[in-house]
């Protein structure tokens, strides 16, 4: 198998990001954030003065910006209209409305298309991160892993990323995220039948990536 897709899904906090990156940076593989994607179109709704509780608004102002994910695992970036956009969609504002804006079809439909055009042209093949990679936008991956982790570990590393960031609120907030993303009608966060749940609750980041690079190799040689 010369090239492979690698689809890793999970809620946030699970170390998605991190293992991805890495484990693409290791096995020479390109890399995308859809994460990313969703948080760029809602900061250009924000900023573009479109109500993100207004699904009809949204949907119909969906197409306009242009959204473009650079694939390198060393170096991943994003811009919307040419800007870059990785600083930008980071923010509180963002993330509180991400799932709001990510909830409505015609967004998800857009941007699932543009993350599967991207991943058909990955020469060396891809490690895409989302929440319904493996469900919904390559349901064909050659392997798909699930990331999980405790509400607790993931509220910890996650205040951890954002410094002084209070731990209790950030699990309320992650747990309200998982039902948003979760009860959603389209594309919601679910594992696949088929996809390989890794537990990172006890485990340190190297302990993950080791674990996805074996799983990787496995899937390689089986391939052959």
């Amino acid at each position: 198998m010369e090239s492979v897709i690698v689809a890793i899904d999970g809620p946030s906090g699970t170390g998605k990001s991190s293992t991805s990156k890495a484990v693409a940076a290791k096995l020479g593989l390109s890399y995308l954030d859809t994460g990313a994607q969703y948080r760029a179109i809602t900061w250009w709704m924000i900023s573009n003065g479109v109500d993100v509780t207004d699904a009809e608004a949204v949907a119909n102002a969906a197409s306009k910006p242009v959204i473009v994910s650079g694939t390198d695992p060393a170096r991943p970036t994003i811009t919307v209209d040419g800007a870059d956009a990785s600083g930008p969609i980071r923010t509180e504002e963002v993330t509180s409305k991400v799932s709001a804006v990510s909830a409505v079809p015609e967004v998800r439909s857009l941007i699932t298309e543009l993350q599967r055009s991207i991943a058909k042209g990955a020469e060396n093949g891809i490690v895409v991160e989302g929440r319904d990679i493996g469900t919904t936008v390559l349901p064909d991956a050659d392997l798909k892993i699930f990331l999980t982790a405790s509400p607790e570990a993931r509220a910890a590393r996650r205040s951890g990323e954002l410094k002084g960031v209070d731990v209790h609120a950030t699990k309320e907030a992650l747990i309200k995220r998982d039902a948003a993303d979760s009860s959603r009608k389209t594309s919601p966060l679910a594992k696949a039948d088929d996809a390989v749940e890794v537990d990172t609750t006890e485990l340190t980041l190297d302990q993950v990536i080791e674990c996805v690079v074996t799983l990787v190799d496995e899937k390689r040689t089986a391939a052959k």
